[in-house]
């Protein structure tokens, strides 16, 4: 693994299994078996018989930063301003940026070949930088948010940015469903920890969220913020959730934290799927993830 993809060493993992509204607790050893089969081969790969989408570099101007920033969009195959398409947000991990999740993960292809097969409905992607700290013209190693500022950048202020710049934007200059019934946020390590972080205090704005070998960033049960409730308002979430997806390798170092946020959700009687499969920390994880992910979302 290159400098460049540098991570939280977090193995956020939360074993597969679908649990809807389940009160006990469920052994580690069944909850270690995965709960879905493996993607066909080639799932992840370009193929030249299936329409691509476009992927575009964005530019925009963060008011609630003060900076100009930058993000990439994914606009599907025929996509078209006449129609209108929901939208997933993809969050990045701890060091890398907007381009990690089409130039080492290949969440394009994965839309394309699903698109394709009938098994998603057209989608738009966006991929912001989950850095507040980075901007067009400075995108450093140095200048990034990590252990010196206490990752400060993935927190208040990203999110700020997401709701209050990112989004607005995307639903002015793309044709979206502008509601949260339309809108899904995912994210892999530190990004898996955003996106629940985010998510589950904004079921105003999403009705999908999804965990990816999230981080220690996760509230409650990373080590970070063990101050801070998992999820708030525990029946607006199972009113208003269409998905809560937490998943993980087994070969995942921080595996116990998502063990310990899938106990809570058993215990609290939560719904969700509880995604487990013997990968580690890398991108094969988190490709399998958003294939399956994808599919349980946007449902018509």
């Amino acid at each position: 693994m290159t400098t460049r993809y540098l991570f939280i060493s977090i193995v956020f993992m939360m074993a597969s299994h679908i649990c809807l509204a389940q009160t006990e607790k469920v052994s580690s050893k069944v909850d270690s078996v995965p709960t879905f089969p493996d993607p066909p081969a080639g799932f992840n790969a370009q193929h030249d018989n299936v329409p691509h989408g476009k992927l575009t570099v964005v530019q925009y101007n963060s008011k609630t930063l003060g900076k100009l920033r930058e993000m990439s969009v994914y606009t599907p195959p025929g996509y078209s301003p006449e129609k209108k398409y929901p939208v997933l947000y993809l969050l990045h991990g701890l060091g890398s940026d907007y381009r990690q999740w089409t130039e080492w993960c290949q969440a394009d292809n994965i839309a394309d070949n699903l698109i394709a097969a009938g098994k998603i409905q057209p989608l738009i992607m966006v991929f912001p930088n989950g850095d507040a700290k980075l901007t067009v013209t400075d995108t450093a190693a140095a200048s990034r948010s990590g252990r010196a500022d206490g990752f400060g950048g993935y927190r208040k202020p990203f999110e700020d940015d997401l709701l209050k710049d990112i989004i607005p934007y995307i639903d002015s200059h793309y044709s979206t469903s502008n509601d949260r019934e339309h809108r899904a946020l995912a994210g892999l390590s530190m990004g898996g920890g955003q996106s629940l972080n985010i998510g589950l205090y904004h079921l105003e704005t999403f009705a999908y969220v999804g965990g990816f070998s999230s981080a220690p960033n996760t509230n409650k049960f990373g080590g970070m913020y063990t101050d801070v409730k998992f999820i708030p308002d525990i029946n607006a979430a199972r009113e208003q959730l269409k998905l809560l997806w937490i998943g993980c390798g087994t070969k995942d170092g921080l595996l116990n934290i998502n063990e310990k946020a899938h106990q809570y959700l058993n215990e609290i009687g939560m719904p969700h799927i509880w995604n487990v499969d013997t990968n580690g920390h890398d991108n094969a994880e988190w490709d399998r993830n958003l294939y399956l992910f994808s599919q349980h979302i946007f449902k018509r």
